[in-house]
């Protein structure tokens, strides 16, 4: 069907560090946006942001699909536990985050900037040249 994209989102992240949609996907995919950027995060219990984001361009919103999620702000942390807990925050706001259990999330930013390149296989993100 033009105009329509099916898929699984699962399959679909493991191609992006979990993003399905943003400014990073070809010109002619559906899935890109320079409007706003969805990822579909799933961590193991223990895993952490390998840094803290600092200086932060986009607001963001992560909703708990399933698991225990903290996320980290210089002025205290949110523990999200319970389907559906979400938080969201904005631009300027430096973060962090922690699965305290196997957690899924889905987290959606916007604007979808470039000048943000996922690096492969930490979850880190780094600032382009």
């Amino acid at each position: 069907m033009d105009g329509v994209y099916v898929g699984k989102a699962g399959p679909d992240a493991a191609g992006d560090s979990g993003w399905l949609l943003g400014h990073f996907k070809p010109p002619g995919d559906l899935r890109r946006s320079d409007d706003v950027e969805i990822k579909w995060g799933v961590h193991p219990k223990g895993e952490r942001r390998a840094r803290w984001t600092i200086g932060e361009q986009r607001t963001a919103l992560l909703v708990l699909v399933s698991g225990r999620f903290r996320l980290e702000f210089p002025e205290g942390d949110v523990v999200l536990a319970e389907q559906g807990d979400y938080v969201v925050w904005g631009r300027g706001v430096d973060h962090s985050w922690c699965a305290e259990e196997e957690s899924v999330v889905m987290t959606v930013r916007w604007p979808s900037v470039p000048g943000y390149a996922v690096r492969g296989g930490d979850d880190a993100e780094a600032r382009e040249p």
